[in-house]
């Protein structure tokens, strides 16, 4: 039985049996075994091979790992856990966009913190120019999960004025081609800060402005599934998502 998801992430990424085995120094019939055969290979070429392809070990080589491996990497993924979100450092924000070299995502209802910070817009700016993609969801303000949020939080049509200021605040970097913005009808659970393998999660609690509730700052590891689970909840919502018009 042929490994279809090694198969898939080569095609995905563009490269070729021949390019992956010179970048992990083995012989490309080696990475044609682990391809056909099924073959798995050494902890330390799968993890050349998972970062190489820009993956996670785990998906490539669900078997490799105990779940007992898994768990303790996706605990090291954990850098630190913050009480509340106005617990964060100031700077934590400019500090872990200005890390992202690929991709930058933000996830929220409204996220007017950062709209409002002049600083945070100006390096998001920076970095499109650079080429990074900067991808962020607001919440759609004539929505009913957006009507719910508010009414939770006490502050009724509050939340959807919000999102249309920080929308004000956002829209001007849409001259930029690698700035995305859309507006999402999903329940949020949590708001997501990405830049690209690091990631602050600002959870939810009912009742609670996101500013009360707790943060947890993020690092991929190799074998944990953390970031990998917030990341694809991002791409899930992110679909589902109507585009913002310049």
């Amino acid at each position: 039985m042929a490994n279809e998801r090694l198969r898939a992430a080569l095609l995905e990424r563009g490269a070729s049996v021949a390019e992956l085995a010179e970048s992990i120094q083995v012989d490309p019939k080696t990475v044609e075994r682990w391809i056909t055969k099924n073959r798995t290979p050494y902890r330390k070429h799968r993890f050349a091979v998972a970062s190489f392809l820009k993956t996670d070990e785990s998906y490539l080589w669900p078997e490799a790992l105990t779940p007992q491996q898994v768990a303790a990497a996706s605990e090291s993924e954990i850098v630190t856990v913050y009480p509340h979100r106005w617990a964060v450092p100031r700077d934590a924000w400019g500090r872990l966009f200005s890390a992202a070299n690929q991709e930058i995502g933000i996830l929220v209802y409204s996220g007017l913190f950062l709209a409002e910070d002049t600083g945070v817009l100006r390096l998001l700016a920076e970095k499109a120019e650079a080429g990074i993609q900067v991808r962020v969801l607001f919440g759609d303000p004539d929505s009913a999960e957006v009507a719910q949020r508010g009414a939770d939080e006490g502050i009724g049509e509050g939340m959807a004025a919000r999102i249309k200021n920080a929308l004000v605040l956002f829209r001007p970097l849409l001259r930029l081609d690698s700035v995305e913005l859309r507006l999402h009808r999903t329940v949020l659970y949590n708001s997501v800060y990405r830049a690209d393998d690091q990631l602050l999660v600002n959870t939810h609690v009912y009742g609670q402005p996101a500013a009360n509730a707790p943060v947890l700052h993020l690092r991929r590891v190799a074998g944990g599934d953390m970031v990998t689970t917030y990341t694809d909840s991002f791409d899930a919502v992110w679909a589902g998502a109507r585009p913002v018009e310049s």
